[in-house]
């Protein structure tokens, strides 16, 4: 460690950092933002195409989807992780536009290490960019178009939008599209500020068999578990639900300990009293009128016994996030202690039913106290398929929901990014100092998405982009790129419509992740332990 002398700023080191400061450092982190930009760039748009990734234990996962992409890769690099976490929120927040934030946040890098280059300061462009975004949200507000909740022909265009170019969910975006809407608009809320919509009330589960076009929305909760036995009742009417978390099984001793036993008759009292103590579990559940019973964990096999003479159904190690869920829809209370179980802690629903669907027993939960609980029961030739269709049609739901609870949405194919463009270089002019030059950078990489999506659809990119401004030029602001006959078209003609928040929650979050990896010029990275006579910890100025 050096001491402080004559003002000098004293250093403290560990032997085993890496550090890079400077110009260095920022061109090290913008270069790793834009490589994971670039890594999911070719699948934006209808005619994106998929990635297949292969994890270590070999298993695969195709899809075009951004968040999912990013999620499933590698990543170590920290500020490539910001670009991921741009993904990641954008999937939270919206469900869909992943892929586009992720792209953006690359492109305001690239723009902004082109001004970096010429010599403007990266506080000038992060101050450049936060202008740039504020404007955006501004501009937004002028060309969003309101629908209604009831309007299910505008609900249906934006379903379709998120679906296209998902692969299989593509296929039979119609129907798709329906139960999207049909599933949303069962589990809204309508209160006094407008809909509340949480896409967590609606269950998914994943079928392998049969084709897309057999998957089928249910009014009820789907349980992906059959009977513990096959003579309990299959079906039961006027269920009284009880779930319990504990396992109706015999305790067994937790320390160590020894039994020692010297005679038969004492080995029968042993398991008599194990015997007792079962039965005494189930007695318990059975006095309180229970005729369903989910288990989250297991259920012995003399318990099993017990509960099919009593005539009650019962699924054993349920998920936990399903038992919430049928808590959530029946109005019962998990159980966790058996001597504790109260009539009042019972669940409601019309019937609970065993079902095959083709070779897959699940269990149906119909008839709800809280009507809001629906299940989607997804159908597709293999697993892949299957995953590809999930990750469509929670897009679908997603964008379905934020529409409902918005009522704007704004027009796709790249027309609102030129739109935002056009409008922040006629910003960009009435500004004096060097942050014009990064609100025109801003402009800049908006028009990437356009650029990409003709780039994808294989068409010539600047063409596109040239046409896309004269059209907006002259008041077209809706026109954009109809990538399958290469055209500059009207978007809400084709039908290609968007939330107003996946545009503002893209612009917003790439903006942001931008401004911090800019505003980095000094990364001090520890490679393990100091060695000897050093002590563990990260370079650091102690300067004036």
């Amino acid at each position: 460690m050096a001491a402080r002398m004559a003002g000098q700023p004293a250093y403290y080191s560990g032997n085993r950092n890496q550090r890079t400061r400077g110009h260095d450092a920022q061109s090290i982190n913008i270069l790793a933002g834009k490589a994971v930009a670039n890594a999911v760039r070719s699948t934006l748009g209808p005619k994106g195409m998929d990635k297949m990734l292969v994890d270590s234990l070999g298993d695969i996962v195709i899809t075009n989807d951004g968040a999912t992409i990013l999620k499933e890769m590698d990543i170590e690099h920290p500020a490539a992780k910001m670009v991921v976490e741009v993904s990641k929120t954008q999937d939270d927040e919206v469900g869909d536009g992943t892929t586009t934030a992720a792209v953006l946040t690359g492109e305001l890098l690239t723009k902004a290490e082109e001004l970096i280059n010429k010599g403007v300061h990266p506080t000038i462009i992060t101050s450049g960019y936060r202008q740039a975004a504020a404007k955006c949200e501004e501009v937004l507000g002028t060309i969003t178009i309101d629908i209604s909740p009831e309007d299910r022909t505008a609900l249906k265009k934006v379903a379709s939008t998120a679906l296209t170019g998902k692969g299989e969910g593509e296929l039979q975006m119609d129907l798709l599209s329906e139960i999207a809407i049909d599933a949303v608009l069962s589990v809204a809320e309508k209160t006094d500020s407008g809909y509340k919509v949480d896409i967590e009330d609606i269950t998914i589960e994943k079928h392998e068999g049969g084709s897309i076009k057999d998957t089928e929305l249910v009014k009820g909760l789907v349980i992906d578990k059959d009977r513990v036995r096959p003579n309990m009742p299959q079906r039961v009417d006027n269920a009284k639900i009880m779930l319990t978390s504990f396992a109706i099984e015999f305790n067994k001793i937790e320390k160590d300990a020894e039994i020692k036993i010297t005679s038969p008759e004492q080995m029968q009292l042993f398991v008599d009293q194990e015997e007792r103590m079962i039965k005494a579990k189930v007695d318990n559940i059975i006095q309180t009128g229970a005729n369903v019973v989910f288990c989250q964990k297991g259920i012995d096999d003399l318990a099993q016994y017990y509960l099919e003479k009593a005539g009650i159904y019962a699924c054993r190690r349920v998920k936990k996030s399903d038992m919430e869920k049928l808590a959530r829809s029946t109005g019962a209370t998990i159980v966790q202690d058996d001597t504790e179980i109260l009539i009042e802690d019972l669940g409601y629903a019309e019937s609970v039913e065993e079902r095959d669907l083709k070779g897959t027993k699940m269990t149906f939960v119909m008839g709800c106290k809280d009507a809001k609980a629906v299940s989607l029961i997804l159908h597709g030739g293999t697993t892949h398929i299957v995953d590809s269709l999930k990750r469509a049609l929670n897009d679908a739901l997603r964008v379905v929901g934020v529409c409902l609870e918005d009522g704007k949405v704004v027009v796709g194919g790249g027309a609102t990014e030129v739109e935002l463009a056009m409008r922040l270089r006629q910003y960009a002019s009435t500004l004096k100092g060097r942050e014009q030059l990064a609100v025109n950078g801003f402009a800049d990489a908006l028009e990437v998405i356009p650029q990409t999506l003709a780039e994808n659809g294989g068409i010539d990119p600047i063409d596109i982009l040239v046409e896309m401004r004269s059209q907006h030029e002259k008041g077209n602001k809706r026109a954009g790129v109809n990538v399958y006959t290469g055209k500059v078209v009207d978007m809400w003609d084709e039908n290609v419509i968007e939330p107003l928040r996946v545009k503002t929650q893209a612009i917003n979050s790439a903006t942001e992740a931008a401004v911090m990896i800019l505003r980095i010029d000094d990364v001090v990275a520890s490679s393990g332990k100091s060695s000897a006579g050093g002590m563990p910890g990260s370079d650091v100025e102690l300067g004036e």
